[in-house]
């Protein structure tokens, strides 16, 4: 398979490269494409969907359960991390 990229691309692809995130330039281009992937399963997610777990949020707090903001932020950073170790390289 051959891929074109614009300047711009090659050039973000040979600093990720470079800095050492990465040792190839197929192991960028994988997890890009995860990434998308990820991005595209987000975005399935319908206006529905969203609505329905905001309305949960809503009723979970009126009964009282509560997270602390600090808390909750740092498991999703946890969640990201995590994310970030399993993605292909």
């Amino acid at each position: 398979m051959t891929v074109h990229l614009t300047p711009e691309l090659e050039k973000l692809v040979a600093s990720k490269i470079e800095s050492g995130e990465y040792n190839t330039v197929s192991e960028v281009v994988r997890d890009a494409l995860y990434l998308l992937a990820r991005r595209d399963e987000a975005s399935a997610l319908r206006k529905g969907d969203i609505r329905t777990l905001i309305d949960e949020g809503w009723e979970a707090a009126r009964r009282g359960e509560l997270v602390d903001g600090d808390n909750a932020f740092d498991r999703i950073d946890a969640e990201l991390e995590a994310m970030e170790r399993s993605a292909p390289k």
